[in-house]
């Protein structure tokens, strides 16, 4: 786990006038993050340029640099452009609300405003921007963080759930073969296959992520796992042909030379598919214990030959 989510969310209040400031800090520390002030948007530049806060929030009207440019300023900065911001607006002022939003800002709070609302729109705020942060740029789906939240989801509620680890098999002969452009094609098709089989089976819905480079993570009723991986390999092979040289997906290999010039044969891509499952029979209650359960199993489907969904069938003694 990365040590950075184990630290609290390092929030920045911009504000001139010391009692808001105060009332903000004290409200928010009690809930468990860290705070950090700045009297206008000059010093928060400042500030920001030794520490780096997970989020801004930026009284609209001070001295200097106001909330707007303030704003601006971050947002034209790549090295701040990610930032969220949380715009403090007067009571009632519309046209506040719209600015603020119009130079960049995430949300805004309109004054006065009480702890719950503060304490609210900072969390949600937050968490849009870690989800965003982490989505993959090549498919979209989440990442590796959602993929743990989901699973810690299913565990709170109660229900039982399967997760799936998905990767392809002699993913490395597609990149040697055609390079890495041809080789993230291979990688959209199997985010579009593994869409395709999430949507088509239904309700409960089945959460899809992308762990990174040719791994996803599905998370599923443990009932839903043969229909879905079943529909999946099947799309992924039929669109994994059509990317493939029309020679190659003829005679079914590649060929590829080693390091010393020998020639070498690549059978196609399939994939290989571990599943655990959390039920009656077996509690996994920490979503890395499932995770790694499932990629243990992944590893036995790849001893097996062509695409394989091996499903972890150990039962708890407890």
């Amino acid at each position: 786990m990365d040590p950075a989510d184990e630290r609290p969310d390092l929030i920045l209040v911009v504000d001139d006038d010391a009692d808001i400031a105060r009332f903000v800090e004290f409200n928010l520390r009690l809930h468990g993050f860290e705070v950090i002030h700045a009297g206008d948007g000059q010093e928060a530049l400042e500030v920001i340029e030794r520490q780096r806060p997970d989020l801004a929030v930026v009284d609209l009207m001070m001295p200097r640099v106001d909330g707007l440019e303030l704003t601006r300023r971050l947002r034209a900065n790549p090295m701040t452009s990610a930032l969220p911001v949380i715009m403090l607006t007067a009571k009632g002022m519309t046209v506040d609300k719209v600015h603020g939003l119009s130079a960049g800002a995430d949300d805004y709070l309109v004054k006065p405003f009480d702890t719950a609302e503060l304490v609210a729109r900072v969390s949600s705020t937050l968490r849009r921007n870690k989800e965003f942060r982490e989505v993959s740029p090549l498919t979209g789906l989440p990442g590796n963080s959602r993929i743990r939240r989901e699973i810690s989801d299913r565990v709170r509620s109660g229900v039982d759930y399967a997760v799936g680890y998905v990767d392809i098999d002699r993913f490395k002969s597609v990149n040697d073969r055609y390079g890495f452009v041809r080789g993230d094609e291979f990688i959209s098709a199997l985010a579009r296959s593994l869409h395709r089989a999430v949507v088509a089976i239904g309700l409960p819905p089945a959460f899809l992520g992308h762990v990174g480079g040719d791994d996803f993570v599905i998370v599923c009723a443990p009932d839903q796992v043969r229909p879905l991986t079943s529909r999946a390999v099947v799309d992924f092979e039929t669109a994994a042909d059509k990317l493939y040289d029309p020679s190659d997906a003829a005679r079914g290999y590649v060929e590829l030379k080693d390091r010393r010039g020998n020639i070498r044969r690549a059978a196609l891509v399939t994939l290989s598919i571990g599943v655990s499952v959390s039920d009656a029979g077996k509690r996994l209650t920490n979503p890395l214990d499932a995770i790694a359960v499932a990629s243990e199993m992944k590893s036995v489907a790849k001893s097996q030959p062509g695409s394989y969904v091996a499903v972890d069938r150990r039962r708890s003694l407890s």
